[in-house]
């Protein structure tokens, strides 16, 4: 029966398609209605236990077995339109991978017997952003190890800004191909490995969908200080690639993995030397007869620290507008070469930077003391700050894994374990150099930052230690054993780096630069 239009120019039904959509909303509503009749009279528990049971089937196998043979695991920008194309349906493709990784979650307690058990990992699938640099090669081998499936995210960027800067890492690292190689080889584990930036929404997107994370440690970003005081290009770089890099992953665990754990690393930095004790990430005020618990005032000394501030708002703004998971570790100085992991093979050594830009004082102190340069004291020495060993980074990180933030809220740690000022960093490493042969000087230098050299510093940092992290201790043996590591790469330093080369006051375009 041919249909009229009605006065809108739309189509009008006839009778039968009116009855035809009358049974199809009845039988939807009589199966609603029997629906909630199961659910109410079925036990909680076993509801659960039924939903959850499909999902955790329904998990996809790691791509290093998938079929029952090994592939390589490697994956770039040339395939990221490729792996985005072929879901047809987007909202479809979210909501299998939201279930797939709901039944992967393996949510764990804290004080673990079997933190370091060879399948402590399993069924999680830990993505690592930055999983080339110093934390994040430490951090993916330490996991891969005690079965996490891990991949590594990477656009390999830090390299390329030791080429233009003439700088090297005191250790001879190997290109990331071969490290992974080299690890699947060493342990029997595969790492997947993303070569591209997540600046790039279509590529993080794609590994997103591919690797589908439970986790995702987002350590990708321009982590120096002095870099992003050099000039107004890397100012602008600095800011621009870490921020908008968070915001794309937060919307990548938004769109393609919404019960994804993000554990973002921050920097202790963020707070400044403020003339109260630090808080772990929010403070209790009571003002006008009025309180409130609010995130910590934060007031970063550069460019890079007010980038991690913004990282540190827009994420809270996310948690709470998506009710997704995230936890933001504020990162103290980190110190250390060597992991159990990075010893199994030298091809697996850690980076260790020495230069002024992007070495971190204790490590630049080592050097220095190690190749008889004096110990560069910038002003007078008084400025202190929060230190951990890259082993007990690692281990961080493994607790936040296993104890992701509810849904709609962000977890905030103070990831350091000791404080020192610069004085005691440079006494410390002058009295364990005299136990291993050599004889340490300290020099002061005019300080190139704009900071406080003598000011108060008392930050909390119980809330890691509460969930199982055992600190080590800076002092004594550690220090000495530090120092004859680095000897034996002494002969790589270029002395010419050492001293500083970047002024945050003379900070300036390019252009201007040039000009001088």
């Amino acid at each position: 029966m041919d249909r009229g239009l009605d006065k809108d120019g739309l189509f009008l039904e006839d009778a039968s398609a009116r009855r035809r959509r009358g049974d199809w909303a009845r039988a939807k509503a009589r199966s609603k209605a029997k629906n909630r009749e199961k659910s109410r009279m079925k036990p909680l528990a076993i509801a659960r236990e039924e939903r959850a049971r499909p999902c955790a089937e329904d998990v996809a196998p790691s791509r290093a077995t998938r079929n029952g043979r090994l592939t390589k695991g490697i994956f770039t920008f040339a395939s990221a339109a490729n792996a985005l194309s072929k879901s047809a349906n987007g909202a479809t493709f979210a909501n299998a991978r939201a279930a797939r990784v709901r039944g992967a979650v393996t949510i764990t307690a804290a004080h673990r017997p079997d933190a370091d058990a060879e399948d402590a990992g399993k069924g999680q699938r830990v993505m690592i952003i930055g999983g080339d640099g110093y934390c994040g090669w430490a951090t993916a081998l330490h996991l891969s190890k005690r079965g996490y499936a891990v991949s590594i995210v990477d656009n390999l960027c830090r390299r390329s800004m030791d080429d233009q800067l003439g700088f090297n890492s005191l250790s001879p690292i190997k290109g990331i191909h071969e490290r992974v190689r080299k690890w699947k080889e060493v342990s029997g584990r595969d790492i997947d490995l993303f070569v591209g930036d997540v600046c790039d929404y279509e590529f993080l997107g794609a590994a997103f969908k591919k690797f589908a994370p439970t986790a995702c440690v987002h350590f990708g970003e321009q982590r120096s200080a002095p870099y992003s005081m050099m000039d107004r290009t890397r100012a602008v770089f600095t800011q621009t690639n870490n921020v908008m890099g968070t915001i794309n992953v937060l919307y990548a665990i938004k769109e393609f993995a919404p019960e994804c754990h993000c554990i973002k690393l921050g920097t202790m930095g963020e707070y400044g030397t403020p003339n109260i004790d630090i808080e772990e990430g929010y403070i209790t005020i009571t003002h006008n007869g009025r309180t409130d618990t609010l995130p910590y005032p934060k007031q970063g000394g550069s460019f890079y620290h007010l980038s991690k501030c913004h990282d540190s708002a827009n994420m809270l703004f996310c948690t709470k507008a998506w009710g997704i998971r995230t936890t933001d570790l504020n990162q103290g100085v980190v110190y250390g070469l060597s992991t159990d992991e990075t010893d199994m093979h030298p091809d697996l050594v850690n980076r260790l930077d020495y230069d002024a830009v992007f070495g971190t004082a204790l490590n630049r102190f080592c050097i220095q003391a190690a190749v008889g340069h004096p110990m560069t004291v910038y002003g007078k020495g008084g400025q202190t700050r929060g230190f951990l060993n890259i082993r007990d980074t690692v281990r961080c990180i493994q607790i936040a894994c296993d104890n992701p933030a509810p849904p709609g809220e962000m977890k905030i740690y103070n990831q350091f374990t000791e404080q020192f000022s610069v004085n005691e960093l440079a006494a410390m490493i002058t009295e364990a150099g005299k136990k291993v042969g050599l004889n340490p000087e300290v020099i002061t230098v005019p300080n190139p930052r704009t900071e406080m050299e003598e000011h108060y510093y008392n930050a909390k940092n119980s809330k890691l230690q509460d969930l199982g992290l055992e600190p080590i201790a800076m002092r004594g043996e550690f220090l000495e054993g530090l120092l004859k590591q680095i000897i034996t790469y002494k002969d790589r330093v270029d002395q010419r780096l050492i001293l500083p080369g970047v002024n945050w006051k003379e900070s300036a375009s390019v252009a201007e630069v040039i000009a001088k």
